[in-house]
């Protein structure tokens, strides 16, 4: 259990900003500043699920971005998402336990403030993603809870008097503020400067609340930071805060790890070099074409592509055919010897009998880094700008890839987002099932797992055969 001292910043109890009127509520509001930490013990395996389904929000937020995303896109992106892993219902809801919601959003929060406090560079992605975040909930908040939310808090602001804002273009009501509280409006000439106070009508409300949300969370973040030390003796959370830490990199993703074939879908060995063509993502068909090439794969190669290949519904028995036939170099003791019982391994079936995971694109961009004469690892991140466009081509021309697609693409890996760029090419060559840029991998995601990748894959192309078979139905009398 972790106890209140476990994640007690150094301001804890501070109370600025706040206006009691509440107290006998736990969780009176949707919207929250965060203003103090959770104080009641709290689970590990909480811990963790609270920031990873937080994470996979603020991540997919951050790959909206990257994606060039309208707030309006953007917005209809992540209230899916939302509804998925971090629902908060409104406080008239009745068929759900809204405490419990908002203590999760809660609880969740302040764990990734653990994680990405470390360094300025975690802090300013953490603090963009949250504050569009709230802004989103404030948008989409009821008229009614979102009035009771800012009469509870003090956010310093006068209504401007009649006289002072009299002449002013539109006219209406206005809030007085000191200018540089809200230097967003002022960069885009929608505010009114005079003496100094910034002159904001009612409208741009949101504009001085979202602001006050972000400087809050900034100097939250900061204090933090200082805190943190306390907690690295803690061989409990700093694995768990290190791998939240990297959520940026390439999402959260863990439900496609352990995830089964569906029935009907199990794969034989004969079938895996269509279903690379039509249905993997770069970083498996690059393994499928360097073992057809090849005839072997190094160790960690094995591991990655017989994972994938595992969760995609290749059995034991035809793992084993496939990977025969695809050492077809080597004598049949050596095979035995040398490649059975690891592969036996990877299925629980020998050793310590573990139900391996297949991994996801983080733990494939983050962990067992390629070298020469390796073929593992992810292509957008660990191919070189010129060998990446040409694999790419190689891969996907056919499948409606040009050298028009690559630029987009190029640029989105030179910043870093690996799995946007996955999600691009994934948008691209299923642009004939109907796919459209922005949809991603469905309702907007991005590509977090390979497995993810391929299962959508073979989703679409099940939809588009059976829309072309009902052409083909007859009625009966």
């Amino acid at each position: 259990m972790l106890n209140r001292s476990d994640l007690k910043p150094a301001a804890r109890d501070r109370k600025v900003g706040l206006v009691e009127t509440h107290s006998n509520l736990k969780y009176p509001f949707r919207l929250n500043f965060y203003d103090r930490p959770p104080i009641e013990d709290i689970t590990i395996e909480e811990f963790e699920t609270c920031a990873l389904d937080r994470l996979r929000v603020l991540a997919e937020i951050e790959s909206s971005y990257a994606r060039n995303r309208t707030f309006e896109e953007l917005t209809k992106v992540i209230d899916t998402i939302c509804t998925k892993y971090l629902p908060l219902g409104h406080t008239t809801a009745l068929t759900v336990n809204v405490d419990a919601q908002r203590r999760k959003d809660h609880i969740g929060h302040f764990v990734l403030r653990l994680a990405f406090c470390r360094s300025e560079e975690l802090r300013r992605r953490f603090v963009k993603a949250e504050t569009t975040l709230f802004k989103i909930r404030f948008n989409g908040e009821d008229n009614v809870e979102r009035e009771e939310f800012l009469n509870s808090r003090n956010f310093d602001w006068v209504l401007a008097t009649g006289d002072e804002v009299q002449g002013f273009d539109p006219p209406g009501r206005y809030y007085k503020v000191k200018w540089t509280r809200v230097p967003d409006l002022v960069e885009k000439r929608r505010v009114i400067l005079k003496g100094g106070m910034a002159y904001v009508h009612a409208s741009e409300q949101t504009s001085i609340v979202v602001q006050e949300f972000q400087t809050h969370l900034e100097k939250d973040l900061e204090m933090t930071a200082k805190a943190l030390p306390r907690l690295d003796e803690d061989t409990r959370l700093v694995p768990i805060l290190d791998n939240l830490s990297k959520g940026f990199l390439a999402g959260v993703s863990s439900e496609w790890s352990n995830a089964s074939a569906a029935a009907g879908d199990a794969l034989t060995a004969d079938m895996i070099d269509e279903m690379a063509f039509k249905h993997f993502p770069a970083c498996m068909r690059n393994l499928h074409m360097c073992l057809r090439r090849d005839k072997h794969l190094k160790h960690f190669g094995r591991l990655q592509y017989g994972l994938f290949l595992k969760i995609l519904g290749l059995s034991i028995d035809e793992a084993l055919v496939f990977w025969r036939k695809s050492f077809s170099k080597i004598q049949d003791d050596k095979f035995n010897k040398e490649y059975k019982y690891n592969i036996r391994h990877s299925y629980g079936l020998e050793g310590k009998r573990a139900n391996y995971a297949a991994k996801s694109c983080q733990q494939i961009l983050m962990s067992d880094q390629p070298g020469p004469g390796d073929s593992h690892g992810c292509p957008y991140r660990h191919f070189s700008a010129d060998n990446l466009q040409s694999a790419l081509l190689t891969m996907y021309g056919e499948q409606g890839l040009t050298s028009a697609d690559l630029p987009e693409i190029l640029s989105t890996v030179k910043a870093g987002h690996y799995h946007v760029a996955c999600t691009r090419v994934f948008e691209i060559t299923h642009a004939r099932q109907g796919v459209k840029k922005g949809e991603g991998v469905g309702d907007g995601e991005s590509v977090t797992h390979p497995n993810q990748y391929a299962a959508r894959s073979r989703e679409l192309e099940k939809k588009a055969e059976a829309k072309d078979g009902d052409g083909d139905v007859v009625m009966g009398a």
